[in-house]
Formats: structure tokens, sequence, C-alpha cells
């Protein structure tokens, strides 16, 4: 079964973008192989507003791009996927298809949806060291998950550091 792994870019205060959206606080580090992260997954899935933000295009060759919406309309976006009711669902076949992981791009509210309908396995981040004192956080209020890690390492060149962690599966209630 293929992964929806959410892999982004956290300020060390917890925003994933600034108070405006904006995002030019990422530093690029050279120790990072953008290439051979971007080769790991065949389709990028996000929300509208992330969407928006990109431009609102069909994305990469050989990506498939789809976007979690009740507001767009799929006749007007070719190239995407529109997901506008039970996301859940949607995400779960998506994982039962054959092909890479799927990188949940974007923002926070989607991924505390799927965090909360269990269809995330994995978060990583990337520290920048930078405080941006408020934006969009990495995840809205009110979400919880019980990571385990993966992997960890430091990057020189920036200071950035990068964390991997598994999302352990709730436990079940006992009746």
């Amino acid at each position: 079964m293929r992964r929806v792994v959410y892999s982004v870019a956290m300020s060390l205060d917890g925003y994933i973008a600034g108070p405006t959206g904006e995002a030019d606080w990422i530093v690029m580090d050279p120790e990072i192989d953008f290439t051979a992260l971007m080769a790991r997954f065949d389709t990028v899935l996000m929300g509208r507003k992330t969407f928006e933000t990109a431009g609102g295009g069909g994305g990469t060759p050989g990506v498939t791009s789809v976007v979690v919406s009740r507001t767009l309309r799929p006749a007007d976006h070719p190239g995407v996927t529109v997901i506008g009711d039970d996301v859940g669902g949607a995400v779960a076949k998506l994982r039962r298809a054959a092909g890479k992981d799927i990188w949940l791009f974007g923002g926070g509210s989607l991924f505390r949806s799927l965090l909360d309908l269990g269809q995330v396995d994995a978060v990583e981040v990337g520290v920048i060291p930078v405080l941006l004192g408020g934006g969009v956080p990495l995840v809205p209020p009110g979400a919880r998950a019980k990571l385990k890690l993966v992997n960890s390492r430091a990057l020189k060149a920036t200071g950035t550091v990068c964390l991997e962690y598994a999302v352990e599966p709730p436990k079940k209630k006992r009746r």
C-alpha cells in the first residue's frame, strides 16, 4: 500500500508559512537532494489554498495532482483530480492504487483532516532555524497523534534539522 507522507518545511516556532502566507524564510540547503526527494512520489495531494498558491496548474509531468476542495469544479481543472466529498474514502482508494508514495503538500488544515481520518503514514519536517512569531501552524489546534522517530539529521550549511516520523496508529479502545 502506498504511504501518505506529509513532507514540509517548518520554522523553529512551528509555522509552515508566515503571517501572510510567505515562504521566503525557507532556505534551500545544498545537502538536500531535491531530485531524489521528488522521485519518491508520483502523486501530490493538496488543499485548494495550496493549489491556488502554487499557480493552479496541472503540475509536473508524470506526477498526478490531487486537490481536496468543495468549491473547485473538476471541469475547470482538466489536468487535476478534484476530491470534493468523502475525502477519507478517496485518499484510501489512492493509497490502494499502484504507484509510489503520495506527497501531502502544503496546508496544515488538510494535514489535520487526514491525520484525524488515519490517512497519514509519515511526517517529515525540515526545521528551519528561524522564528516567525506567527503564521500558518504545522497543524491546527486539536490534532493529536503519536509519532515514532525514524530518522534525524542536522545540515551543517544552513542549520536545518530534518526529522522523519512514522505516525503510529491509534490504539483501539477496549469495550
